[in-house]
């Protein structure tokens, strides 16, 4: 068993290792966000974009990314849904990016937490489908256009719903997981120079995993809100 750094808080467990990384990583959101918000200043001050690389900079960055996706995804309604889908991915993002510290274990890599993530994404398209087409619309969303198939369609269209959320959250842990097996591996070994190609590839892993959970979970809004079905 591997020690972990949250271990040295009173009352945290191995067990509890993610939960206590979740919050601390929460925490961090909070944190960086507060920062950042005051760096945006107001006014012109506001609108102007970051003349230099800084905190400021890289969130308005990752805005412009998250809206760019929204617009190619969702399309016009796109851009209510950016700074739901700019958080969900900058939390993700700083969650996999702390397993990257040696001795912490990143909550991401805990099916229980993944798992809750995917929950909460199903919960927040199923009502963003409900309150854009009303309750009867959108349960015709599930039911095809062909009549006489739509109870068959209904049960597989229902199925298929009920399984995304173990889909994100087996998909984002499993790749988490194997991802900080591999960098703990050699840096037990090879403490020095040799883990350096590993923690290249890790951060590419940390931010395409945060990319892919965010771009299906727009994928499913833009089906749930879709009023040509």
């Amino acid at each position: 068993m591997s020690f972990n750094w949250t271990q040295m808080i009173p009352g945290v467990g191995h067990e509890y290792a993610h939960v206590a990384t979740l919050g601390a990583a929460t925490v961090g959101v909070f944190a960086i966000g507060a920062v950042a918000r005051m760096a945006l200043g107001k006014g012109e001050t506001a609108v102007l974009p970051a003349s230099k690389f800084s905190l400021r900079g890289i969130m308005e960055l990752l805005t412009e990314m998250m809206s760019g996706l929204a617009d190619m995804v969702i399309g016009e309604h796109g851009k209510k849904y950016i700074p739901f889908f700019t958080s969900v991915f900058f939390f993700i993002l700083l969650n996999n990016l702390i397993g990257m510290i040696p001795g912490m274990t990143p909550a991401t890599e805990n099916i229980n937490t993944t798992f809750g993530f995917g929950v909460l994404m199903f919960l927040f398209y199923n009502f963003q489908g409900v309150k854009e087409n009303g309750v009867l619309a959108y349960l015709k969303h599930f039911m095809g256009p062909v009549i006489f198939l739509a109870p068959l369609m209904f049960v597989i269209e229902l199925v298929s719903h009920m399984v995304r959320p173990f889909s994100l959250g087996l998909r984002l842990a499993n790749v988490m997981m194997g991802d900080h097996t591999v960098l703990s591996v050699f840096l037990d070994l090879v403490p020095i120079g040799v883990p350096i190609p590993f923690y290249i590839m890790g951060l590419f892993v940390c931010f395409v995993q945060a990319f892919v959970f965010t771009l299906l979970s727009m994928v499913y809004v833009a089906f749930a809100i879709a009023h040509d079905h």
